[in-house]
């Protein structure tokens, strides 16, 4: 059961040429403890940026690397231990998602069999460049999901295991080829962490999305075809704005603004 969800930034991206972005992270509490939903930027790329990130990354994103925007130090404001995180869920596997996850070095990393397989194999610099902080540190435990039975308002989905009818994985993809949202059982409705399946909540509410996050989207994509499909279908089923079923993601800091202005009951 899912008591509280709490909105974390972890981790201010000032790209160029583009608005200011966050790393748009859940926090939630459970009853199999504090549960997060992607991880953002971690304690060791504020180390050592260039390492982690790589030199090219760091200058076109340009992290504030903030270390008490990480989620190590927001779990522990929030008065738990890091050690009590034991659950981690991605919606996929890039660098500004994952660069957290070795601060929790005894959690269980969930996420699509696809994506962990991209990941792992995936070839050629851009592969290389969005997943470093994942093969340059060693692999923690993963629990990966390919089968997705559920249906969820119309999209196929799996059971979280730790969350039970709470949560779901729901694949959405394009951005990459395993790219998933978490769906959020809270109070009477949801929330869709849509991770980077849209970077501006125009491109699903309707309105004008700004020129260059429009290209940044484009350029992200492994699939683009595939990522435009995804964020049509979101539009399509929930960009009206009505219903029982928010949407968030990842780097649309007024989307993280509105929701992190009072933790959520679950």
């Amino acid at each position: 059961m899912i008591d509280r969800v709490h909105h974390l930034n972890c981790g201010t991206l000032r790209p160029v040429g583009a608005p200011p972005m966050v790393c748009h992270v859940l926090l939630l509490e459970t009853d199999a403890g504090p549960v997060l939903v992607d991880a953002g930027i971690g304690l060791a790329d504020i180390a050592a940026p260039a390492a982690r990130l790589g030199g090219g990354l760091t200058r076109v994103i340009r992290p504030d690397f903030a270390a008490a925007e990480t989620a190590a130090a927001q779990v522990e404001a929030l008065g738990f231990a890091r050690a009590d995180v034991t659950h981690i869920v991605a919606t996929h596997l890039d660098s500004d998602h994952t660069g957290g996850i070795d601060d929790f070095p005894g959690a269980t990393v969930h996420a699509t069999a696809a994506e962990l397989r991209s990941a792992r194999g995936a070839r050629g610099i851009p592969a290389a460049v969005r997943y470093r902080p994942w093969r340059h540190s060693p692999e923690p435990a993963v629990a990966a999901y390919d089968d997705f039975r559920e249906d969820w308002f119309g999209f196929a989905a799996a059971r979280l295991t730790p969350l039970g009818d709470d949560a779901l994985l729901v694949p959405l993809p394009g951005h990459t080829p395993g790219h998933a949202g978490i769906a959020v059982r809270s109070g009477d409705g949801w929330i869709l962490h849509c991770g980077d399946a849209f970077y501006h909540r125009a491109a699903v509410l309707g309105g004008p999305v700004p020129a260059a996050l429009r290209a940044g989207q484009f350029v992200s994509a492994t699939r683009r075809r595939e990522a435009r499909a995804t964020r049509d279908r979101l539009a399509e089923t929930f960009g009206d704005g009505a219903g029982s079923v928010r949407l968030l993601c990842a780097h649309d800091p007024v989307m993280y603004a509105e929701a992190a202005r009072g933790s959520i009951e679950g």
